[in-house]
């Protein structure tokens, strides 16, 4: 039932491409279309609730694909993520990535909203070993945490960006200090008396949720005059809470995760990340589908 409600509000205020051409979809379908290494549902998840789910996941993931610039296949890592729903979660957790399992684990009722955060850490974790000359036992480290201690991204056109969306979320503009969403997070952590808030990990995760939230565009086609124009996309499962009032473009939803203020890059700051975070992926999916004609 409450996936059902969960679905009926997506329907309501979503607003992207149809993806599917309105056809149901199952995790199977997800796991080819997006090149998943597996995907698990849980037992106590039941075929009309596996049904409602994969369409959701499905929408997310194809939004996020469109966004970045990326094919779909190219969201599964080259099969090195997988995604859990309802299955091997963590109590009191709404979604997390495991980097020992490569696991991207959603929870039944409780995911929505948490999929674009949980992207980028299997993103960052999967580029550590790819951008990075760090040999062997690193399977749970980080490339944002390994740069922030100075550790040099290898030389490559690719990494040049990846290195400018690093400098732009966690420093400043002149490249000297902290940025401002920086200092924030470590007086977050100093009031909650621990490190969550300003690891580096975490401040891109959410700040790549909270630009794709607040600037990500498609071009929305109207049918009867074949005119093209921008829209907001607007997916509640894939992103949504990142801002303080949560209402996002008019549209107010659920916040999946209760974060303070200020734990999120400020406006303007957003939209200079989701420059950066287009200027990566775009040049990323070039590359990719370069690499797939140059196959065939």
């Amino acid at each position: 039932m409450q996936l059902e409600r969960m679905q009926r509000s997506q329907a309501r205020v979503r607003q992207g491409p149809d993806h599917r051409d309105g056809e149901q979809v199952t995790f199977l379908d997800v796991k080819q279309h997006f090149g998943l290494g597996h995907v698990r549902v849980g037992r106590w998840v039941s075929r009309s609730e596996s049904l409602i789910a994969a369409n959701m996941v499905f929408d997310a993931l194809a939004d996020l694909a469109l966004v970045l610039g990326l094919p779909p296949i190219a969201l599964g890592l080259r099969e090195q993520l997988n995604l859990a729903f309802g299955h091997g979660g963590q109590q009191g957790v709404m979604a997390h990535y495991s980097p020992c399992e490569r696991t991207l684990a959603l929870a039944k009722h409780a995911g929505a909203g948490a999929l674009a955060h949980e992207f980028w850490h299997a993103f960052d974790h999967y580029i550590c070993g790819l951008a990075m000359d760090v040999g062997r036992g690193v399977n749970g480290r980080f490339a944002s945490e390994l740069w922030l201690k100075d550790v040099p991204l290898l030389c490559h056109p690719l990494n040049d960006r990846l290195d400018a969306l690093f400098r732009c979320v966690l420093l400043s503009p002149d490249g000297e200090q902290p940025s401002d969403y920086m200092y924030r997070a470590i007086t977050l952590d100093k009031s909650v008396g621990r490190l969550y808030f300003s690891h580096p990990s975490e401040l891109m995760a959410r700040a790549f949720e909270a630009a794709i939230e607040t600037h990500a565009v498609f071009e929305y086609v109207d049918m009867q005059s074949g005119e093209i124009s921008p829209k907001w996309l607007i997916n509640p499962y894939l992103v949504t809470g990142t801002e303080n009032s949560a209402s996002v473009h008019g549209i107010t939803s659920r916040q999946w995760g209760a974060m303070p203020v200020g734990a999120f890059p400020d406006n303007r700051h957003r939209q200079a990340i989701m420059q950066q975070i287009q200027a990566y992926f775009g040049l990323l999916g070039k590359a990719l589908e370069k690499r797939q004609r140059g196959s065939t």
